[in-house]
């Protein structure tokens, strides 16, 4: 089936690159998950589009991944074609208050292209892990911002009908922890447009200096994590539920709830899969238990 895959795309070879039985710990911050049949890296647009309808032809299930940052890989790995849209397709380009960047483009990269053109928007990403195409699937946000208040306009492959569609506005749909491309699995996104404003670079960089500090104190950044474990419940917070139901240090196998931040799932050191699921199983019993609340994974399972 892999070969089949090969035989049907349409694409340079320069513009791609293949790894076969490619181990998943290596395309996760969790550091976990089995092997990938297939891992396929595009450097160009064309090479996304045509990576997906290879697939799709060959009648293989795929994967999309970005920066692997918020996802849990099964130990046993991930059939078919992984495509990892990494940072080789993640050019930014920037004129006046407008950016553009291709979905590999890491969100880090993107603060500081803004901060290096004394533009203010993008200060709450940059200290989030993730890339551009897994932040417009998921409305990436912190401390105050996300995407939505950024994001005017982005670029999808629609896989189904082998064309190229643009969302603009208010068709992203964008809410808490989702979007339209949550909800339209067969689109994959390519770029988006962005529009920022005129600030002071020094009143920027303080604020993302800022950021930073606090992530370093408050969370467990020394560890393998997925970030936030679990979805903010209305009303309550995930991490003090976790801690107020003293599950603090909790462990099982090498997966923990860290003591620094019980909103994190850390690895400890060669925590499996198996290990993650069965303390994310545990914490949500004994918080439903203790207070009737349920909680949600934010993490996505692969």
């Amino acid at each position: 089936m892999i070969e089949e895959f090969k035989k049907k795309l349409e694409c340079p070879a320069d513009e791609l690159a293949f790894y076969t039985k490619e181990p998943m710990n290596r395309h996760s911050s969790f550091r976990i998950g089995g092997p990938a049949d297939l891992l396929v890296m595009p450097k160009t647009e064309r090479a996304v589009c045509c990576a997906v309808k290879a697939a799709k032809q060959a009648g293989l299930p795929l994967t999309v991944l970005g920066n692997g940052s918020n996802v849990l890989v099964r130990d046993e790995g991930i059939r078919g074609v992984v495509l990892c849209i990494g940072t080789e397709y993640g050019a930014v380009h920037v004129e006046g208050t407008a950016m553009q960047a291709q979905t590999g483009a890491l969100l880090s990269v993107l603060a500081n292209e803004a901060l290096k053109n004394s533009l203010t928007g993008l200060e709450f990403a940059g200290g989030i892990p993730g890339s551009l195409g897994g932040a417009l699937f998921m409305d990436a946000g912190a401390y105050g911002g996300q995407m939505a208040d950024v994001v005017v306009s982005s670029r999808y492959y629609d896989a189904e009908t082998d064309t190229i569609g643009t969302l603009t506005g208010k068709q992203h749909a964008f809410g808490y922890r989702t979007s339209a491309y949550k909800d339209h699995p067969q689109w994959v996104a390519l770029s988006a447009d962005m529009q920022l404003k005129i600030g002071d670079p020094a009143e920027i960089k303080a604020k993302m200096d800022d950021f930073s500090q606090r992530r370093r104190d408050k969370q467990p950044l020394n560890y393998p994590s997925a970030g936030s474990t679990f979805k903010r419940p209305e009303g309550y917070f995930a991490g003090k539920l976790i801690q107020d139901a003293g599950l603090m240090g909790y462990t099982v196998g090498g997966a923990q709830v860290s003591e620094k931040h019980a909103g994190f799932v850390i690895n400890r050191g060669g925590a499996t899969c198996a290990d993650v699921l069965a303390l994310i199983d545990h914490v949500r019993e004994e918080v439903r238990r203790q207070f009737g609340v349920e909680l949600e994974p934010e993490v996505r399972l692969l």
